[in-house]
């Protein structure tokens, strides 16, 4: 596994315990010596994350549409900055950079990543590890509401273990790599 696409708010949230998390993710990424790929914000978790990686000497790709250049920061000290046209082909290029996901807290855009992913390695698209770092409990209801649709038959059983879920950053990546030696 080289390199972990990571959703994550551009928002800081309003506990100082999600900025920290995010950091400390960028951290054992780069004590494991994967690439981070991401939107290439330098504010909220997105910014934390890449500040994490820098600070522990890792790589980092960001990627963002143009026409978020005003509204999200561009994160100056990353590896490598890629701009594209729109959202459509910053997931594709996420998506295609990628080994791994992993979403961190976030609003409805990293929901979104996190649900376009999952419903992509549910119909074959990709067979790539995808994770929650579960800071706080944030993705607790999340997790219930998958499994409220097994229970409902919207859901195959199968489905919810797609996700690797842990609160601690250096748990979840050696969860997310043996699941990638365990999807070969």
């Amino acid at each position: 596994m080289n390199s972990i696409c990571v959703f994550a708010g551009s928002r800081p949230g309003h506990s100082s315990v999600y900025l920290e998390a995010a950091g400390k993710l960028g951290e054992a990424m780069a004590r494991h010596h994967v690439r981070l790929v991401y939107g290439g914000s330098s504010r909220g978790l997105m910014g934390e994350v890449a500040n994490g990686m820098l600070a522990g000497g890792g790589q980092v790709t960001g990627i963002m549409p143009t026409l978020l250049f005003d509204a999200e920061i561009i994160h100056r000290g990353v590896t490598e900055f890629i701009e594209v046209a729109n959202m459509h082909e910053r997931k594709a290029a996420m998506s295609d950079m990628a080994d791994a996901f992993i979403a961190l807290p976030g609003g409805l855009g990293t929901f979104e990543e996190l649900f376009e992913v999952l419903c992509w390695a549910q119909i074959g698209i990709h067979r790539k590890p995808i994770g929650l770092l579960n800071v706080s409990g944030y993705f607790d209801p999340l997790v219930e509401m998958v499994r409220h649709s097994v229970q409902e038959g919207f859901t195959g059983a199968e489905h919810p273990s797609l996700l690797s879920i842990s609160a601690d950053p250096d748990e979840l990546m050696h969860m997310l790599k043996n699941k990638a030696e365990n999807l070969k």
